[in-house]
């Protein structure tokens, strides 16, 4: 038979390669819904699957030369004989991402006075009324601290004044950073300051301030003004229109991209979700954290915290962000913020520093506060659930303890190691677990044990539902993974 009469055979006949042909590397799974999965690895990169290919991927029983190997292992699920590299790379990635533990505590949080002149109902900190001088930080307390803060090996400082009313005792907030700065001098650090403030004492020599040492001012905005009112009591009942004029105000002298707000989501703001964004936007504000409400503080005290659940708040979230799509599509570039940490956490090979999803947890690795009286506290809420009688996580006092006492002491070492997600009950298993962490403090303040069961966790169940919703985004709706992927920073 000639050369030309011959068949010629499919390039599959020449593949040496055969299925199951390779080992599997680390992964976990979760169903996202009832058809699929993703598929997550040590270092966060995920695959959509269904369950045929998650099964045929467990079972080794995937086509050598199809897609779908070549994703598997381009994204470290498995390797085989061709790939001597890929536990290098995977290794090298996970060093990436765990870098801010050696860095370690970059925000530093000075309670600089209890003191307030608003009454707000769900108050996460127990506050004093506006005369009490007593629950002031002193000069000598500030420089105890900050000889802790200089202490830190993390390139990058951030103090972040907070009360209180932190405006109530602007003197400190003056002598601290001219003494910071004085200080960096020598260490020279990346140096920022933030002042979290409700703005109903802002006037022109705070903003001089700011301008001056290129400080940054975060306020509290939750809504339209019957809203933000009701949630945020004062005396004169004229929060909202303060808060908004001295937003306008800081903006004006300080640049717009200086002047941020949160909002909390209380009962009276699920049914609001369009009219709180359009107050943001009214407001030249180009974010919003559309954030559930803490279990800590006056919250507590008057039940706040319960009188609603995570599948409302759930509701309220999904039209919110369906809101800030449209936004987005009609041209105008607006974030909501958790939305924009989930989609980082999925997409980007660094770690954010976000706290509250940290493995293990960011309690004094990332954040740590310094109290008017120079207790030491290991994240904002611990110092909150202190403030309601509960010193659990009390790490020491400035005046008393050292560093080493501090950051080594076994109050902080045990909660760490209470907090590493990958070996804990129901985490260990989770498909979500490179995205998520864990919150000690909250999973003590609700069910009275560090660890906390995951399956009652409305910490949990949150960011369960966040996480599976927004890759379902990212894989279903081309214009919403659009806008998401223009949130990655």
């Amino acid at each position: 038979m000639s050369l030309l009469g011959k068949k010629f055979k499919l390039i599959e006949d020449f593949d040496q390669s055969i299925a199951g042909d390779y080992q599997l590397l680390p992964s976990r799974f979760s169903a996202i819904d009832k058809n699929r999965y993703v598929l997550s690895n040590e270092v966060g990169e995920y695959l959509v699957v269904t369950r045929l290919q998650l099964e045929n991927f467990i079972r080794k029983k995937v086509p050598a030369n199809t897609d779908f190997y070549y994703d598997l292992k381009s994204k470290h699920f498995l390797f085989d004989g061709d790939s001597n590299v890929a536990i290098d790379l995977l290794a090298l990635k996970y060093r990436t991402k765990a870098q801010r533990i050696a860095q370690f505590t970059a925000l530093h949080l000075f309670v600089v006075t209890l003191r307030c002149d608003y009454t707000c109902q769900y108050c996460q900190v127990s506050r004093q009324t506006d005369d009490k001088h007593a629950f002031d930080m002193s000069e000598e307390t500030a420089n105890k601290a900050l000889d802790l803060v200089f202490k830190s090996p993390s390139p990058a400082i951030k103090i972040e004044f907070q009360g209180g009313e932190p405006l109530l005792n602007f003197s400190l907030i003056r002598y601290i950073v001219n003494e910071a700065k004085q200080r960096n001098l020598l260490s020279r650090k990346d140096l920022q300051f933030v002042i979290t403030t409700n703005l109903s004492l802002l006037n022109d020599a705070v903003l001089e301030f700011c301008q001056q040492h290129d400080i940054y001012l975060s306020t509290s905005l939750d809504g339209p003004e019957k809203l933000h009112n009701g949630n945020r009591p004062r005396p004169g009942k004229n929060g909202y229109q303060l808060t908004v004029t001295a937003i306008k105000k800081a903006q004006d002298y300080l640049g717009r991209h200086k002047v941020g707000a949160l909002m909390t989501t209380t009962e009276n703001s699920l049914t609001q979700p369009k009219a709180i964004i359009d107050t943001y936007l009214e407001n030249n504000l180009d974010s919003v954290f559309l954030r559930p409400l803490s279990p800590y503080g006056f919250a507590v005290k008057n039940q706040k915290a319960h009188h609603y659940d995570i599948d409302r708040w759930f509701e309220f979230y999904k039209e919110g962000l369906d809101y800030v799509f449209e936004i987005n599509r009609q041209g105008h570039h607006f974030e909501e913020l958790y939305t924009q940490l989930i989609v980082n956490k999925l997409l980007s090979p660094f770690s954010l520093g976000y706290v509250d999803l940290q493995s293990p947890s960011g309690a004094a690795i990332s954040a740590i506060v310094y109290n008017y009286d120079g207790d030491v506290y290991a994240s904002d809420e611990s110092r909150m659930l202190a403030e309601m009688g509960d010193k659990k996580f009390r790490l020491g006092n400035v005046h008393t303890d050292s560093y080493p006492d501090i950051w080594l002491s076994n109050t902080l070492l045990d909660t760490l190691e209470s907090t590493v997600s990958e070996s804990l009950p129901m985490c260990t298993d989770c498909g979500f677990l490179p995205y998520c962490g864990t919150d000690p403090v909250y999973h003590y303040a609700t069910q009275g044990d560090v660890v906390g069961h995951k399956a009652l966790s409305g910490f949990c169940s949150k960011n369960m539902k966040i996480f599976k919703h927004v890759i379902q985004l990212l894989e279903d709706d081309t214009e919403a993974r659009e806008i998401l992927l223009s949130w990655v920073h």
